[in-house]
């Protein structure tokens, strides 16, 4: 792979017709009528829209099953159910978390994500495999993709003794975030509970991002310790509440003071915009400066048949369930999946800017709202500075 490239015949969301010269993985000119660079090769972009990578801001990479034959979902319907349905099965059925997360991570590639945050599941049963396999995989790729891996407590931490320990030595052996789930519903004691939780990170010098399934009341009481913990710790913009699906239940007023809170904290929230329970809301957080992102979840495992890696597919979703019709709340939706998902992770270095690491998707598509809804073919994927996918295949 050459260290620079010159991509010309390109256009930018606001049509703006452009070309874009990478050196050394990075964006060295960006804009209309460059003259190329002595002895560097050039692609012409056939007048394709210009995007940056992808953000997959929340998946598990260590627990699908893509590609494998398919999963005969029988599970419960409780969270409960899931946790030690999926325990039991993985203790069992010889799922390799580092091939499957390779797997999975390629094809996040091969459709245009460049920047992950992945949860793996630390337990008492698996002990750290499940991040062995995950951080093989994140070393495989990291001259492409650029991984964080969350140390997450998928069956609890208090409730099982020796978690945290597991924890501790997650992080001390390359986890990046630390995870938590539910301290009311799962861990039953949500101020122990959270006072481990930002001991460990704090002790690691780690951000925090926390599942947060607990409904109306329950979750927004949660919520109010936890928002109190990042006060009293100076965590300010280095915790994340994924789901958060009690604020998309509370009363308006009960729900906009937490909302305050949030934003006055700089507590970033992850939404899947699932369709069958209540979300945060997604204008009123933005117009609040709450940086709220997208993920897939879980993708084809034993908690769910659903999803593909891909995030045009999850913008549109997200479009969807926020009922954005106009081109430019279309565009909020293709945010969540780019320049939120990598203000909410912490993603250094990204966008369509001289600096910027050269991650770029090229589509035939006259617009992003467009982009969003035909999830057109990726024409050419480039991942810091290198073509990993053309024409909507891996080449790398």
């Amino acid at each position: 792979m050459p260290r620079s490239l010159h991509l010309s015949n390109l256009r930018l969301a606001d049509g703006q017709r452009v070309s874009v010269t990478i050196e050394d993985k990075r964006i060295a000119a960006l804009g209309p009528e460059l003259a190329v660079p002595p002895g560097v090769p050039v692609e012409d972009g056939g007048d394709a829209l210009l995007l940056p990578g992808f953000v997959e801001g929340h998946t598990h990479l260590d627990k699908t099953h893509w590609g494998l034959p398919w999963y005969r979902n029988e599970v419960g319907p409780l969270l409960t159910d899931r946790i030690s349905n999926e325990r039991a099965w993985r203790s069992t059925s010889g799922h390799s978390a580092e091939t499957q997360s390779l797997a999975l991570a390629r094809a996040f590639m091969q459709a245009g994500t460049t920047r992950l945050r992945t949860h793996v599941d630390i337990d008492t049963d698996a002990g750290l495999r499940h991040l062995e396999g995950v951080l093989a995989t994140r070393e495989t790729l990291r001259e492409m993709l650029d991984m964080q891996i969350v140390a997450f407590p998928q069956s609890g931490m208090l409730i099982r003794p020796g978690t945290a320990e597991l924890l501790d030595r997650a992080l001390a052996e390359g986890a990046d975030v630390l995870g938590a789930l539910d301290p009311a519903l799962i861990d039953r004691d949500p101020v122990a509970s959270l006072n481990t939780t930002f001991a460990l990170a704090q002790r690691h010098g780690k951000p925090i991002d926390i599942h947060l399934h607990e409904p109306g009341e329950v979750g927004a009481f949660t919520l109010r310790l936890l928002l109190e913990r990042v006060e009293a710790t100076g965590m300010q913009g280095q915790v994340v509440i994924s789901h958060g699906f009690c604020l998309g239940a509370l009363p308006e007023r009960e729900r906009d003071s937490l909302l305050d809170r949030i934003a006055h904290l700089r507590v970033a929230l992850m939404t899947s915009a699932p369709p069958s329970v209540t979300v945060p809301p997604l204008k009123t957080c933005t117009d609040k400066g709450i940086t709220i992102f997208g993920g897939n979840d879980g993708i084809r495992d034993t908690w769910t048949p659903y999803g593909v890696p891909d995030m045009l597919e999850r913008a549109m979703l997200i479009g969807m369930r926020y009922d954005l019709r106009r081109d430019d709340d279309l565009q909020l939706a293709f945010d969540t999946v780019s320049v939120a998902g990598a203000r909410g992770c912490g993603f250094t270095d990204y966008g369509l800017r001289v600096g910027a690491r050269a991650d770029l998707v090229l589509v035939d598509a006259k617009s992003v709202a467009q982009a969003v809804v035909a999830r057109p073919k990726r024409k050419l994927v480039m991942a810091n500075g290198r073509i990993v996918a053309r024409d909507g295949a891996l080449v790398a």
